[in-house]
């Protein structure tokens, strides 16, 4: 990335209470949201069902509403699973593109963490107090 590129760099103010505690390495890469290519491959074999169902001539064994439900029932679980493929190969070829950045981390109640409400055992917070 050239320096251009880079996003600004966020100093906190001395009096916020926010010390850089470290940083580390972390590869970052986007991958597909595989619920949103299901639901989507489900709409489309809906779809392609009540398609189907209308192009097609009524047939006499079976009402229209039966025909329907049948392509229906079809339709919606392959859609899901060509939904689920196409995704699954979208993040394989988007995944060779990962990045390596460096992250900040950053300690809001002081370096050792003392004075944070969560803290482990042994903070002046969560001592036993018998009184």
């Amino acid at each position: 990335m050239s320096s251009a590129e880079q996003p600004e760099q966020q100093v906190p103010e001395s009096g916020e209470g926010v010390t850089l505690v470290g940083q580390a390495r972390v590869s970052v890469r986007r991958s597909p949201r595989y619920l949103n290519f299901m639901i989507l491959g489900a709409v489309v074999g809906a779809l392609l069902a009540l398609l189907l169902t209308v192009v097609f001539p009524a047939n006499a064994e079976f009402a229209p509403s039966q025909v329907f439900g049948f392509l229906l029932l079809a339709g919606v679980v392959a859609g899901v699973a060509i939904g689920a493929v196409a995704a699954m190969v979208i993040d394989r070829v988007t995944g060779r593109s990962a990045a390596t950045v460096v992250v900040d981390r950053l300690g809001a109640y002081g370096p050792s963490g003392l004075d944070a409400p969560d803290s482990p055992a042994g903070s002046p917070n969560s001592s036993d107090n018998s009184e």
